[in-house]
C-alpha cells in the first residue's frame, strides 16, 4: 500500500511538472528585452532626445506668428475746440482693428545657437547609453534570478533526498519496534527528523516560489506564471583583468554617459561665453489695420503694407554677472573631469574585487563539489550500515545533514561564482545573451 501511494505521488508530481512552462535563459532574456518597464521606459526617453534634437529647439529657425486685435469703445465724448465749440455724442463706439503676420529671426547670438544644437545632439548620444545601461541592468537582473532559480532547485532535490531517506529511517524505526528490539523513543525521534526535513523542504519552497515571481516581475509578465528552469551553471574561467578593465574603460555605459556630460558643461560654457557678444535680430511682417471714430477730424482710417527691421543689443555692462557666470560654468566643466576620473576609478575598484571574489569562488567550486562527492559516498556507506544495525542513529542523521549541506554549499558557491561573472561583464558592458 505505502510502495502505491509512492506511486502515485511520484505520477501526481510529474504530471504537475510538464504542465508547467519550461523557461529557457534566453527565453527569459527576450521577454525582458521586449516587456521590461524600465527598458521601455529608457526607450521613451531616448525618443524625446531624439525629438528634442531639432534646429527650432537651438534657436536657429525664425518664428512666424499670426497675430489679431480688436478692441471696440462705446463711450460719451464731449470736446471743446479751440474757438469754443463743444461738440459730443453720447455712447460713441470706437472700432480699431490690427491682423498680420509677423516674423521674428535671431541671426547672431555669440554662436550659442550653435553650441545647443550640439547640446542637443550630445543629449540624444546619451539617451542611448542610459538605454544601453537599462538594458545590460535587465539582463544581469534576468541572469541573476535565473541562476537563483537554478541553484535553489538543486537545494530542493537534496532536501527531497534527505526526506526520501528520513521516511526509510522512520520505516526501519517502527519495524524494529514493532519486533521489539528497538524502543518507542527510536521512532520519535525518526518523527522528528522527518518532520525538520519536511520544515526546511516547505521554507525551501517557499523561497522558490517568491524567487520566481521576481524574475516575472523583471520580465514584465503575469506575476502568477508558473515555470521551471532548466540551466546548469557553467563559468568562463579565461577572464582576464587588464582587458575587462580596458574594455570597461571603453564600453561601460554609465563612464559614457559621465564623458558625454563633460561634453554638455563645455557646451555650456561656449554659450554663456557667447553672451559677450551682441544679439541680432530681423524682425518682418505683414500688417493690416484699420480704425474709425465718430467724432474727430478723421472719422475712418485704414493702412496696410510690410514692416521690417533689425534690432541689435550690444551687452556692456551687467554688474559683473557675465564674468561670475561664466567662472560658475568653468567649474561645472572642472567638475564634470573629475567626476569622469571618479568614475573611472570606482569602475575599476569594483572590477578588481569582483575578480579577486571570481577568482576565489571558482576555487571554492572545485573544493565544494568534492565534498558533495565525498559527503555522498559517506551518506552511502553509513546508510548501508544503518540498515544492518552497526551504527547508531545520531551517526546517520550526521551523514545525512552532512550531505545537505554540501550540496547547499556548493550550489551557493556556483551561484555566488556566476554573479560574479555576470557583474563583471555588466561592468565591462560586454554582458550579453550567449
Amino acid at each position: 500500500m505505502r510502495n502505491l501511494y509512492t506511486t502515485l505521488l511520484v505520477v501526481i508530481f510529474g504530471f504537475s511538472v510538464q504542465s508547467q512552462e519550461l523557461l529557457s535563459l534566453e527565453d527569459a532574456v527576450k521577454i525582458a528585452l521586449e516587456n521590461n518597464y524600465d527598458i521601455k521606459i529608457a526607450k521613451n526617453n531616448s525618443k524625446i532626445d531624439i525629438t528634442n534634437n531639432n534646429l527650432a529647439n537651438a534657436g536657429i529657425l525664425p518664428s512666424l506668428n499670426a497675430n489679431l486685435t480688436n478692441n471696440n469703445t462705446q463711450i460719451d465724448i464731449k470736446q471743446t475746440q479751440v474757438g469754443g465749440t463743444i461738440r459730443a455724442l453720447d455712447g460713441a463706439v470706437n472700432f480699431n482693428l490690427n491682423y498680420g503676420v509677423s516674423l521674428d529671426w535671431t541671426i547672431f547670438d555669440g554662436l550659442s545657437m550653435f553650441a545647443r544644437k550640439e547640446q542637443l545632439k550630445v543629449l540624444e548620444e546619451q539617451g542611448k547609453f542610459e538605454l544601453q545601461s537599462a538594458i545590460l541592468t535587465t539582463i544581469s537582473d534576468v541572469y541573476s534570478n535565473y541562476f537563483d532559480l537554478v541553484q535553489q532547485q538543486k537545494i530542493i532535490a537534496s532536501i527531497d533526498t534527505a526526506i526520501v531517506l528520513s521516511n526509510q529511517r522512520l520505516l526501519t524505526a517502527q519495524n524494529r519496534f514493532s519486533i521489539g528490539k528497538a524502543a518507542k523513543l527510536e521512532v520519535l525521534n525518526a518523527q522528528v527528523d522527518l518532520n525538520s526535513d519536511m520544515s526546511l523542504l516547505l521554507r525551501q519552497k517557499e523561497s522558490y516560489k517568491n524567487a520566481k515571481v521576481r524574475l516575472n516581475q523583471i520580465l514584465g509578465r503575469n506575476l502568477h506564471i508558473d515555470f521551471q528552469v532548466n540551466a546548469a551553471i557553467s563559468f568562463e574561467e579565461e577572464i582576464i583583468l587588464n582587458e575587462i578593465i580596458e574594455t570597461a574603460n571603453k564600453q561601460n555605459p554609465q563612464l559614457q554617459t559621465q564623458i558625454l556630460s563633460k561634453k554638455i558643461a563645455d557646451l555650456n560654457l561656449k554659450q554663456v561665453k557667447g553672451n559677450r557678444y551682441p544679439l541680432v535680430r530681423i524682425t518682418s511682417g505683414y500688417n493690416i489695420s484699420r480704425s474709425e471714430t465718430p467724432l474727430g477730424f478723421i472719422v475712418q482710417s485704414s493702412a496696410q503694407g510690410f514692416v521690417y527691421g533689425i534690432t541689435a543689443t550690444v551687452p556692456i555692462f551687467n554688474g559683473f554677472l557675465q564674468s561670475k557666470n561664466e567662472r560658475v560654468a568653468t567649474f561645472q566643466v572642472d567638475n564634470s573631469n573629475l567626476q569622469i576620473e571618479q568614475q573611472k576609478i570606482a569602475i575599476e575598484t569594483q572590477i578588481i574585487t569582483l575578480f579577486n571574489s571570481y577568482q576565489t569562488n571558482i576555487e571554492l567550486v572545485k573544493v565544494e563539489e568534492k565534498n558533495v562527492e565525498i559527503a555522498k559516498q559517506n551518506l552511502d556507506i553509513t546508510l548501508a550500515k544503518f540498515k544492518i544495525g552497526t551504527i547508531n542513529t545520531i551517526e546517520f542523521r550526521t551523514a545525512q545533514q552532512n550531505y545537505v549541506e554540501a550540496v547547499v554549499r556548493y550550489s551557493n558557491a556556483q551561484y555566488v561564482t556566476k554573479l560574479s561573472e555576470i557583474n563583471l561583464k555588466e561592468l565591462a558592458g560586454t554582458l550579453k545573451l550567449n
